[in-house]
């Protein structure tokens, strides 16, 4: 039996994650055994929704009681501190989107990762969804890609990380399309909270990002290559985190990886453009 736990509470896919696993059992051998929140209230309210047995009082409880850990929190200036314990105690991690804030502190982590030997992933779940899949397949139909518009709910004003916070998902999809050779990136403000992100591409390929705070919260990809057009809405799997959550446990028990430092970092280099952006506005 796969023992896993999990660090953060107030995000809603901590129930969603256990809830998968412990109640509806489609992982199968694996258990969230035990939880920790960032107010007893939350802690509390996850065990209960996702029958989880045991809150502990600190992340760092979870060593000796966990065979790996997934670490979820709204902002992602809080995942790498307290994945950093259980790093050094060599349990796999998946650290829920973004990875983390600074690209730098990343890269920091993922060296210290690479040197234990320790299995570290992250992505959003919208890649991981049947409707992006198809759209990637797609997509490679389509020749050489030139532009790619994606559209989103977003909150440049949300206090868990501005762009960062949903904004994760178009980046993480916009770049497997495109690839990660990224020139620069910004937002351009509109009103009533609805806002423009441009990003330019070595390559010569362009992409914008819809950043939707009022209207429909749907998410949509536009892609046109040098063979036609591709406009599709990524509509969610009926579970939308069983995917994902097949895919982190597979690489807590192999140690093999499947998403690299690119598609882990580039992200959140991209927001941290975004973000730099906004503050200079």
């Amino acid at each position: 039996m796969l023992r896993i736990g999990i660090v953060g509470a107030e995000n809603s896919h901590t129930a969603a994650i256990a809830k998968t696993i412990n109640v509806d059992e489609l992982i199968p051998d694996a258990e969230v055994v035990c939880v920790w929140g960032e107010t007893p209230e939350f802690a509390r309210a996850a065990a209960e929704k996702g029958r989880i047995p045991s809150i502990v009082d600190s992340p760092k409880d979870l060593i000796g009681e966990v065979d790996a850990a997934v670490v979820d929190h709204r902002h992602p200036k809080d995942h790498l501190p307290a994945a950093e314990a259980l790093l050094e105690a060599g349990i796999p991690l998946f650290i829920d989107k973004p990875f983390c804030y600074r690209s730098a502190e990343g890269n920091k982590f993922l060296d210290r990762a690479e040197a234990l030997g320790v299995p570290v992933t992250s992505f959003s779940v919208l890649p991981k969804q049947a409707a992006f899949a198809d759209l990637m397949r797609e997509a490679g139909e389509l020749g050489q890609i030139s532009s790619v518009v994606t559209t989103g709910p977003c909150d440049i004003d949300s206090p868990y990380g501005s762009v960062f916070f949903y904004g994760i998902h178009q980046v993480d999809m916009l770049l497997r399309l495109t690839g990660y050779d990224v020139v620069d990136a910004g937002v351009y403000k509109g009103t009533q909270g609805n806002h423009v992100a441009t990003i330019r591409f070595d390559s010569g390929v362009v992409a914008a990002m819809n950043l939707i705070k009022e209207g429909s919260p749907a998410f949509h990809i536009s892609v046109i290559g040098e063979k036609g057009r591709l406009d599709r809405n990524i509509v969610y799997d009926d579970n939308t985190y069983l995917t994902g959550i097949q895919d982190f446990v597979d690489v807590f028990r192999t140690g093999s990886c499947p998403e690299t430092r690119e598609s882990i970092l580039g992200p959140v280099a991209v927001l941290e453009a975004l973000e730099s952006s906004l503050v200079q506005d």
